[in-house]
């Protein structure tokens, strides 16, 4: 089992168990390919819930730029959304799990078609 399976098996962990959701296997795996290089590193694999600037670059880089969404305030909503559904507690937020989630809400698994 490579390191990325591994990763994509503790997220699909995470989503089943933190978040009460049924992962679609082949759309997390997307997601975390989409993810990089930076599900490797410690820090950037995570995302810091309480930080508005980590916040703001998930709104930015990933729902206008990745996603194609419009700027606006359901988008800042839907992440706020996204964290308590993974608790607000929890330490490791992993940002592919927080991307498959926020594909999900706006219906935008097309993106990874």
């Amino acid at each position: 089992m490579s390191k990325r399976d591994e990763l994509i098996a503790k997220y699909a962990d995470d989503l089943k168990n933190k978040c009460k959701m049924t992962p679609d296997m082949d759309l997390l795996t997307k997601v975390t390919i989409g993810c990089g290089p930076t599900i490797y590193n410690a820090d950037s694999s995570t995302v810091a819930g309480s930080d508005p600037a980590e916040l703001e670059t998930v709104k930015n880089n990933f729902l206008i730029k990745k996603l194609g969404l419009a700027d606006g305030p359901q988008l800042m909503d839907a992440i706020n959304a996204v964290i308590d559904t993974y608790g607000r507690s929890e330490r490791n937020k992993y940002r592919a799990v927080i991307y498959y989630m926020l594909v999900k809400h706006f219906n935008k698994a097309s993106v990874y078609a």
